[in-house]
């Protein structure tokens, strides 16, 4: 269990690199979605995403534990990797990042930039989830793993600020990559002892934590080909399963369509970018907006990293009926 003790002590690690990120009713998008919406804006963090909170916490632990540790190394789609890179460099430790080829040019250029050592391969995470594992033993580096206690403490401080600045929220919506966000924000609320219900937010075409909440445990899928990298999921970690199944109030699915719709509302009505991942939460929202009518909402924006030109393309989509409240 997490307490709240324990994420206090984690806020105060990441507080000492970063301060905490702002949260905003915007009226724009309050009177879009009909309800007071709250934006957890996690885009506004030194590498663009929540991700680094969590690879603070663990990398100063990992360099307490282990004094003598020669690197890191991990798998990512790109924000996890960024916050190794950073939070190794930090602790004077190499870090080696495995991407899928064909990943984020942005995001790749991004964690070269922070020292980072990169390797392009595999179709998708998974793959190069397992060659980042080989290399772990080849070279002798700690695997940092996608899903970890100390990752849920680090990125839970998010939460912590979020709703100890609004605690009267009645839901939040939070997008599923590999777990740690949600369970942070499940592990936020039971600590303050509130009763917000926490909706995870899955990618239809990436429905694997959706598929796993619905059956009651983990459930797998052959691919997770979503523009929202960050959401591109097949095989859910069991543990992640379990936290999000007793603590969670549903998983929703959203589609290619309402995630791109998202981020271009997030844009008229914030001006602020999201990448996919990080729309995902209002595009459920938006899914679920009649249930909500009048209720006091907050969604996470978990992240800002996305390619200039897939940005480009997903503006130029806006379709004529989609207008402004």
């Amino acid at each position: 269990m997490i307490d709240r003790a324990t994420l206090e002590s984690a806020a105060a690690l990441v507080h000492s690199v970063m301060p905490p990120t702002p949260q905003i009713a915007w009226p724009l998008l309050s009177a879009r979605v009909g309800a007071e919406v709250w934006v957890k804006h996690e885009n506004t963090t030194p590498v663009g995403a929540f991700k680094i909170r969590g690879g603070l916490v663990y990398l100063d632990d990992l360099k307490r534990r282990e004094p003598a540790c020669p690197g890191v190394i991990a798998a990512t789609r790109g924000n996890h990797g960024q916050s190794v890179a950073v939070a190794a460099a930090r602790n004077g430790l190499k870090a080696v990042i495995v991407v899928p080829e064909g990943n984020s040019r942005e995001k790749n250029a991004a964690m070269a930039a922070q020292g980072a050592e990169l390797i392009e391969h595999g179709h998708d995470f998974q793959a190069s989830l397992e060659h980042a594992r080989g290399l772990a033993r080849e070279r002798g580096l700690h695997m940092v793993p996608s899903f970890h206690d100390l990752l849920i403490r680090g990125v839970g401080t998010y939460a912590l600020e979020f709703l100890s600045a609004v605690p009267d929220l009645d839901t939040v919506y939070v997008p599923i990559g590999l777990g740690s966000g949600i369970c942070g924000m499940i592990a936020a609320r039971d600590a303050l002892g509130l009763t917000t219900d926490i909706v995870g937010v899955a990618a239809e075409q990436a429905p694997a934590y959706a598929l796993s909440y619905r059956a009651g445990k983990p459930v797998s899928t052959n691919a997770a080909d979503t523009m929202a990298d960050g959401l591109a999921c097949r095989v859910p970690v069991d543990e992640a399963v379990s936290r999000i199944n007793a603590g969670a109030a549903r998983v929703v699915a959203v589609p290619e369509s309402g995630i791109k719709a998202a981020m271009r509302h997030l844009f008229t009505d914030t001006h602020h970018v999201a990448e996919g991942a990080g729309a995902a939460a209002l595009a459920a929202l938006l899914q679920e907006q009649n249930k909500l009518k009048n209720k006091k909402v907050g969604v996470v924006l978990t992240g800002g990293n996305i390619d200039i030109d897939v940005y480009r393309a997903v503006l130029s989509e806006r379709e004529p009926e989609e207008t402004g409240p």
